[in-house]
């Protein structure tokens, strides 16, 4: 604006110069009318360019200003566990937590219930996890029957439904009667046609399967594997309707799983190789009190303590964050209960020495009044002798 001006000063004093007498001094030229004019145009231009929005000049701070976008801010419920499952539980782990000495399988980062890093033959890597978790998951339901069947089958079951002359489970290794083939063919033909018509389902139109797509959000859009919209007895919400609280109850349903597949494997591997029932001299289908004792321990032992690896060794036996914590309210309490128990004692033991001394005063009583009493019979009767 202001070289703009100049501009047009300069051209004004030219044209007020050539219009002025030659033989005119220099004083006169500037204090001339035509140089008064030419300063008075060059004021009433500065005013217009002042005055004009459009030829204001703006600085880079007030053009980013004006053209800025509106970042978009993100919802924080996404980020609450309650909320939705959140992903890269290890991502900050390079070792498998299921097997330390292998590194962590890089689709494994802990979004999913049962994901401890365990995958040595590397399926995850060229297979789909929501179909392999799928599979599991039916495995696992099916296990956790057939682990309760098997000895309940063997414990109360006919003979005539079981095989052979020890009475064994029908199995695939431990053979079948015609009887029980039949009845074994009909169970799995009915679980199959039940496969064949579910493993196509929809579910993100159900109530379960709408909660699992909004749980699931932040890790993938296909929902939680195994979901068939059955929850009866409402146990599903036991540690909580929430996304964390369900993940807990899936997380709890695989380790159960995993643990019924090995245990109905061990029950069939063990019939065939001795011909024996397992319930049979096993101390886990007969009364005792070494398996419930065995499992207290267990539990207790869980409640303070943790089997990890201490970055040198493996299988260290470690005191839990947790488990300290209890111990110390274990002790506080023990303290508080022992100091109480002091007051109460000695309380007793106050009023048991008072209660002592009001006996000890009343039989003395008595005492004096027996020997008394005595005293005057004896006076008696020796003055009636």
């Amino acid at each position: 604006m202001k070289t703009s001006a100049a501009i047009l000063a300069a051209l004004f004093t030219q044209s007020a110069s050539a219009l002025s007498p030659s033989g005119a001094s220099p004083k006169a030229t500037s204090l001339s009318a035509a140089t008064m004019v030419a300063e008075a145009h060059i004021k009433i231009i500065e005013a217009k360019i002042a005055d004009e929005p459009s030829l204001k000049y703006e600085t880079d701070a007030e053009s980013e200003q004006k053209f800025k976008v509106a970042e978009p801010t993100a919802d924080p419920s996404i980020f609450d566990p309650s909320k939705r499952v959140q992903t890269g539980r290890y991502n900050d782990k390079e070792m498998s937590i299921a097997v330390p000495f292998l590194k962590r399988p890089s689709k494994l980062d802990g979004s999913h219930a049962g994901d401890v890093g365990f995958d040595p033959l590397g399926l995850s890597e060229n297979n789909d996890i929501y179909i392999m978790m799928e599979a599991e998951t039916r495995h696992s339901r099916l296990a956790m029957l057939a682990v309760v069947g098997w000895p309940l089958a063997e414990l109360i079951g006919p003979n005539w439904m079981l095989h052979g002359i020890n009475n064994v489970s029908p199995s695939v290794m431990n053979g079948f009667d015609p009887l029980s083939f039949l009845a074994v063919t009909a169970i799995f033909g009915g679980f199959g046609y039940f496969e064949y018509k579910t493993s196509l389902r929809r579910v993100d139109d159900k109530a379960l399967g709408k909660k699992h797509a909004e749980d699931m959000a932040n890790v993938w859009e296909y929902g939680v594997p195994g979901d068939y919209n059955f929850d009866p007895l409402n146990l599903y919400s036991a540690f909580g309707d929430s996304a964390d609280g369900r993940k807990g109850m899936r997380e709890l349903e695989v380790a159960h799983g995993r643990a019924a597949m090995l245990g109905i494997t061990y029950f069939a591997i063990w019939e065939a190789l001795t011909g024996h029932q397992i319930v049979q001299n096993n101390l886990l289908f007969h009364p005792n009190a070494v398996v419930p004792a065995l499992a207290v321990a267990y539990l207790a032992f869980g409640f303070f303590y943790e089997v990890g690896n201490d970055g040198q060794y493996l299988g260290q036996v470690q005191l839990t964050s947790e488990g300290a914590t209890r111990i110390e309210g274990i002790n506080r309490k023990a303290a508080l209960a022992a100091s109480q128990n002091s007051e109460m004692i000695e309380k007793v033991m106050d009023i048991a020495g008072r209660v002592a001394q009001i006996v000890k005063e009343i039989f003395s009583d008595l005492k004096g009044k027996y020997e008394s009493a005595t005293e005057d019979y004896t006076k008696t009767d020796s003055g009636k002798n």
